[in-house]
């Protein structure tokens, strides 16, 4: 199946959130339940506040979103049902098309997301005990550069 990318609209909210739930009950087993119900109540909060980049089929039917802050990706979520088309992929090359650099923060234990950044060439370069909302889920810090030249 072929997917395009468009930016997110208001009218994407709720299918982007299901996406982002679906995918998360399928990597992020490791979450305590209590923080994962914080988490998307504050996921559902900030996403009709922002833009993303969304997968979509030839119906308009999201599918898999990411949201760049330049050359940081915060976020990169697909329809579990979906995995394994290239969805993910797709968007990290539209991405990484226009980027000199690109950095990404990736749970320690989810592993599946860690082996998919690193088979796009990204390299662990740090590592932080903590989430970004101070919670005990550590995060290693990746980096993919274009070579020169």
């Amino acid at each position: 199946m072929r997917y395009l990318i468009r930016p997110s609209t208001p009218a994407d909210t709720d299918r982007l959130v299901n996406i982002w739930r679906g995918a998360v009950d399928a990597t992020h087993d490791f979450l305590d339940p209590d923080d994962r119900q914080t988490i998307e109540t504050e996921v559902r909060a900030f996403f009709p506040t922002a833009t993303f980049e969304v997968a979509v089929d030839g119906q308009d039917f999201p599918v898999g979103f990411m949201l760049l802050d330049d050359t940081h990706l915060e976020a990169l979520f697909i329809n579990p049902d979906r995995r394994g088309e290239g969805i993910g992929t797709l968007l990290m090359q539209s991405a990484m098309r226009a980027r000199e650099t690109l950095t990404v923060d990736v749970n320690e234990q989810n592993t599946q997301a860690l082996g998919f950044y690193e088979r796009l060439g990204f390299t662990v370069t740090g590592r932080s005990a903590v989430d970004g909302q101070g919670r005990p889920y550590p995060l290693l810090h990746l980096r993919l550069a274009k070579p020169v030249g």
